[in-house]
C-alpha cells in the first residue's frame, strides 16, 4: 500500500473532500459520513435521485452505537456470522448528515474488515459513506478502468490500491425494525 497516496486520502476525508477508493466489495465514493457538503458533492456527482440514501462504512458495533443509539439486539449476531459483507439498515439515525438517511431516518451500514477501508474510517474516527462509483443508473464498475472518467475527474483524491482486482458483487442489504424483524433487500 503507497502510505503516501492513503495519507494524501485521509487528508482529503478530513477537509470535508470526497474519494475514490477499493471498498470490501465494490469500487466506492467516499466522504465523512456526517459532512452534508460532502454528501452532496457525491449525490451531485452520481447525479444521484435525492431520495436515494447512502451505504456507510464504520469500524465496531461502538462505532455504530454513536450513530444509531438504540437497535436489536440480533444486528450483533447478524454481523458476526455473516459469511460475506452485510449492511445492516438500522433505524432512527442521529447525528449524520441529512443525505446519508432514508426518508424514514434509517441508514445502511456495514462493518468492514477490509484494510484499506478501516485505515480510512480510523483516521478520521466517523463512519464513511461508500457509494458505488458509478453514476445513476449505470451498473457498478468491477475495476478501476470501467469506472466513469466523469467519477474520476470529480473526486479530490484517489486510492491508488487494487487497481488491477476484480471487485466483487455489492453487499447483502437486510433492514431491521426496533422489534426483531428483518426484511431482506439484497440477498
Amino acid at each position: 500500500m503507497t502510505e503516501s497516496n492513503l495519507n494524501d486520502s485521509i487528508e482529503r476525508l478530513k477537509e470535508g473532500k470526497i474519494i475514490l477508493f477499493p471498498t470490501d466489495t465494490i469500487w466506492g465514493l467516499g466522504c465523512d459520513a456526517t459532512n452534508e457538503a460532502a454528501c452532496q458533492r457525491i449525490m451531485d456527482l452520481k447525479q444521484r435521485p435525492t431520495e436515494k440514501s447512502f451505504v456507510l462504512l464504520a469500524d465496531s458495533f461502538q462505532m455504530i452505537e454513536k450513530y444509531v443509539p438504540e437497535f436489536p439486539e440480533v444486528c450483533y449476531d447478524l454481523a458476526d456470522l455473516a459469511e460475506k459483507p452485510l449492511t445492516i439498515i438500522y433505524p432512527n439515525a442521529q447525528g449524520l448528515a441529512p443525505t446519508v438517511l432514508a426518508a424514514d431516518g434509517s441508514v445502511g451500514i456495514r462493518l468492514t474488515k477490509d484494510p484499506i477501508c478501516l485505515k480510512l474510517i480510523r483516521a478520521i474516527r466517523k463512519p464513511i459513506v461508500a457509494t458505488s462509483a458509478n453514476l445513476s443508473g449505470e451498473p457498478h464498475p468491477t475495476r478501476f478502468a470501467e469506472i466513469n472518467q466523469t467519477i474520476k475527474d470529480g473526486v479530490d483524491a484517489i486510492v491508488m490500491e487494487r487497481l488491477e482486482e476484480k471487485c466483487t458483487t455489492p453487499s447483502q442489504i437486510i433492514k431491521i425494525g426496533l422489534d426483531s424483524s428483518i426484511k431482506i433487500i439484497r440477498k
